[in-house]
């Protein structure tokens, strides 16, 4: 599936949540999703170019925090795990009660605002999750997770 087709997809689930009433919910919700995904994967490129470089990373994000493990959970055959996958309100309660405090904590506990890390806390404590449905939310959840961000160079 193309990106339009995901963004088309996902807005008309966005559009059966009681939380997202107009076309600008729809797009600050899909933005900051997309973000975490993107983030997800830049981080899987910076630790693939430190091992083939002999370095160690720091990954910016803890363990619980990765899309891989919140977002859409993978087996270590790489495809998803629906066992241990949040939904419903688990999802909404792991999102708004942990996930977005951790993320709002990164403008406040780093000093450099010219970071990555600040400009995570900057976008997180700007924007909140507005779905009401978890179930909403783990449908927009394996949509975006269908697509890839790679930088080019």
């Amino acid at each position: 599936m193309s990106y339009e087709q995901t963004l088309k997809s996902v807005d008309d689930i966005l559009r059966t949540d009681a939380g997202c009433s107009t076309p600008i919910d729809y797009i600050e919700q899909t933005s900051w999703i997309l973000f975490l995904k993107y983030l997800s994967d830049l981080e899987r490129e910076r630790i693939d170019e430190a091992v083939l470089q002999g370095k160690d990373y720091k990954p910016l994000l803890k363990e619980e925090y990765k899309w891989d493990s919140w977002a859409v959970p993978k087996k270590t055959d790489g495809s998803q795990d629906i066992v241990n996958a949040l939904t419903g309100d688990d999802l909404l309660e792991f999102v708004n009660q942990k996930l977005m405090p951790y993320l709002k904590t990164f403008k406040t506990d780093i000093e450099n605002s010219n970071t990555l890390e600040y400009k995570i806390g900057e976008i997180f404590s700007e924007i909140s999750n507005k779905l009401q449905s978890g179930y909403t939310l783990r449908d927009v959840l394996n949509n975006i997770d269908t697509h890839r961000f790679l930088s080019i160079e």
